[in-house]
Order: structure tokens, then C-alpha cells, then sequence
């Protein structure tokens, strides 16, 4: 049966990844429909080859400019938040990509779980910052909610049929996340205040967006990650541990009680976890090669350093404390990643605006999403006041503090 497939986030890599993948079965896939928030050229061109039924975009102008391009090819163009969400929840759909980057993937992933979609979940935030109610609206409205961040995907594939029943019932003894530790895995501490946005970007295995690059620089993706992982598996933060891999190659493992490890391993390519979760529970051809084991020089694997990965500390915190406590975390570091590729603030600067926002801004319970959001906003107004009070304090002084930190 012709799956119906709606992208949010269409123009970003997992967008692009998941339209590479799709265009190679199209006796198996269509598209309903595909956003993005300001990339109209990208999407206009996705449009024309994929013929969505609607297309979504951020703004008035940004619908205008799209609905010219577009022009002649019977494509509904609509702007904003209530249009993801129609195009998330609607009946012409089967399957949602929720691959929008933050926050803002959080209210239309939400809309598609509340209308029982099979969800194929790339955006982080929706768990982050409302975990405990994304999961209750996935229940409550038997979604199918598949993990598509590739450690999540491999945990999923190296977990058994019945773990529903719950980790103990499973004989499972720990969660292992790996990481690659980003491109400054090996660099002096010392000099991490002198880092370039550039730099930031250029991870060593995989290609991603520059906001995603720059988690994984601070390894606050990862923390993220682990976030993540304790609502998909029910698992608390004890049972959940982060190994460095620098190769990429096993995705993640699951440890058992019996002395057991499972692992899922492949080239670092997000085609591969994409097509799982589209066919699943079948298997279909994703365009990625077959990983060659002869080829693998070596596989090293490492504990994570908290003094030059403090974010990924920070993470953990918030998953202990609970409540709004991981929309405060997420919030404040969208804005103190911003600012840094804005070069408004220092590499080093992201972790002092996260904690100091931690620390200023009180959290409670995550009962609704008002609650959460209104934390989000707050949080995003204490981290700004933060940055501004960065910017005008001399780089030395601020790397100082942050080694005494």
C-alpha cells in the first residue's frame, strides 16, 4: 500500500536524506507534503520534483515568493505554525518526518501524534522540552512513534520485541549512547575559546546543518540524546551511559544483564536509519554502502571528558531535575548557539549562558504545553540578557571564568 509521507523541515539534511531515499522506491512512497522555513528557492525545486498536494513555509512573504515559483503545478502554499500543524495531522497523511530543527518542530510533531500518524521522529526538542506529554499523546492516540537520530534508531534495532513490558522485564542492564566527540575531541582545552563558528562546523563524520554541528562540537547534542533516550526507552539517567567513538561506525549498543552487548553498526549515513523507520518492521535499499568490517582499521571508544564537554553534564542535570527543567536547558542553548555562529559570544561562552540560565530560571512541572512554553520563553529572555552581558566583557576574561568554572 502507498505510503503518504508529509516532511517537516524539508530542505534540511535529514529533509534532503529522506526525499533521496523516498525517490528510490516510488511504487512504495508519496509525498503529501513538504516545509521549510525560509529556503523557498530549495523547496520550490523539491516541489517540482516530488509534486507535493501542499507546501508549508515560515512567513507571508516567504508563502508569496513560493506560490510564484510554484506557479501552474496545483501545489497549496500556506504559511506559519497552524499550517504545519494542519499538514502533520491530516487525513491525506500517513507518515510524518518531524525534522525540524528546535523548538519550533515542537506544536506540529505534537499534532501528529495527537492524530495517531506514525511519526518518524528527528527533532529532538519534541521529547526534550515536553517528553512526558508527547509520550502520553502518542498512547493515548496509538501513534507509531519511530526514533530517527541514528543512536536512538540503533538502540531500537538492538532492543527485543518485548521490551514494552519495561527495561527490567527485558534483562536490560544499561543504555549505551555512542558519540563521536565532534571535531575538538583531541584539541588543547586552552584554546576551545578561540574556536571558530567554522571550525565549530566541520564535524569529522557526519554532514548536518550548522546548529545541530555546533551541538555536537559541545557534545550538548549528546546531551540532548540522553534526554531523548530516557522517554523513548524508559530508562532513567543511571541506566543510560555515553561512550566516545570517534569512527561513527557502531551507532550504539544495548548491554544486557547477562554480560551480553548489542550493537548496530553501518557507515555514518542518516539514509540508513531513515529507511528503517519508513519500511519498518520490512527493510528496503537506502543508497548507502555496505559497510566493509575489513576496511574498519579500528574501534576505539572512550569516556566523556564533563570538564571539556560540560554541556553534555548540564544535560544530565536537567534530566535529573525533572519538570521544565530540559525546556530551560534547550531553550537556552538555542540562543547561546546563535549567538556564537553570529560570533557574538566565544565557543566557551555557550555552556556559562546554558548554566547560567539553569541556575537563574526556576522550573517546575512540564503539566502542559502553555507551562512549557511559557519556560521556554522565559528561559530564552534570561539567556539573552546573558549574551548581551558576554558581549562586553574582554575574551581573556571570559575564557578565565570559564576555566574556573
Amino acid at each position: 500500500m502507498m505510503q503518504r509521507i508529509t516532511i517537516l523541515g524539508a530542505t534540511g539534511s535529514i529533509g534532503v536524506s529522506t526525499l533521496d531515499v523516498l525517490a528510490r522506491h516510488p511504487d512504495k512512497y508519496r509525498v503529501h507534503a513538504l516545509s521549510a522555513h525560509g529556503r523557498v528557492d530549495e523547496l520550490a525545486e523539491q516541489c517540482r520534483v516530488f509534486r507535493p498536494q501542499r507546501a508549508v513555509v515560515g512567513s507571508a512573504e516567504a508563502a508569496q515568493r513560493l506560490a510564484a515559483l510554484v506557479d501552474g503545478l496545483g501545489i497549496d502554499v500556506a504559511y506559519g505554525e497552524r499550517a504545519l500543524c494542519e499538514i502533520a495531522s491530516s487525513d491525506d497523511t500517513d507518515t510524518v518526518m518531524a525534522a525540524i530543527v528546535g523548538a519550533a518542530g515542537l506544536a506540529p510533531t505534537l499534532a501528529a501524534a495527537r492524530a495517531g500518524k506514525k511519526v518518524l521522529l528527528a527533532n529532538k526538542e519534541a521529547l526534550v522540552m515536553s517528553g512526558q506529554l508527547f509520550m502520553d499523546a502518542v498512547r493515548e492516540h496509538e501513534a507509531t512513534l519511530l526514533p530517527i537520530d541514528s543512536e536512538h534508531n540503533a538502540i531500537f534495532q538492538s532492543l527485543p520485541a518485548h521490551y514494552a513490558r519495561g527495561p527490567q522485564a527485558a534483562g536490560v542492564a544499561k543504555i549505551l549512547l555512542t558519540a563521536s566527540g565532534g571535531p575538538f575531541l583531541n584539541r588543547a582545552v586552552e584554546t576551545l575559546s578561540n574556536v571558530t563558528p567554522d571550525e565549530a562546523c566541520k564535524h569529522p563524520n557526519w554532514s548536518m546543518g550548522r546548529k545541530i554541528s555546533v551541538d555536537s562540537a559541545t557534545m550538548m547534542n549528546k546531551g540532548l540524546e540522553v534526554i531523548e533516550a530516557h522517554w523513548l526507552f524508559g530508562a532513567p539517567a543511571e541506566q543510560i551511559e555515553v561512550v566516545i567513538h570517534p569512527q561513527s561506525v557502531i551507532h550504539s549498543m544495548v548491554s544486557y544483564v547477562d554480560g551480553s552487548v548489542l550493537a548496530q553498526l553501518g557507515n555514518p549515513d542518516m539514509r540508513t536509519p531513515i529507511a528503517h523507520a519508513l519500511a519498518y518492521p520490512e527493510r528496503i535499499e537506502s543508497g548507502v554502502a555496505q559497510l566493509d568490517l575489513t576496511q574498519t582499521a579500528s574501534l576505539q571508544f572512550h569516556r566523556p571528558d564533563f570538564g571539556r564537554f560540560p554541556c553534555l553534564a548540564l544535560a544530565f542535570d536537567a534530566l535529573r531535575a525533572g519538570g521544565t527543567a530540559p525546556a530551560l536547558l534547550n531553550a537556552a542553548n538555542e540562543v547561546a548557539v546563535q549567538a556564537f555562529l553570529e560570533r557574538r559570544i566565544g565557543f566557551r561562552d555557550i555552556d556559562r549562558v546554558v548554566r547560567g540560565v539553569m541556575d537563574d530560571v526556576a522550573h517546575g512541572a512540564a503539566a502542559s504545553i502553555e507551562a512549557v512554553m511559557a519556560q521556554d520563553a522565559r528561559a530564552r529572555e534570561a539567556a539573552q540578557r546573558l549574551v548581551a552581558g558576554l558581549q562586553g566583557a574582554p575574551a581573556p576574561t571570559r575564557a578565565a571564568a570559564q576555566v574556573a568554572g
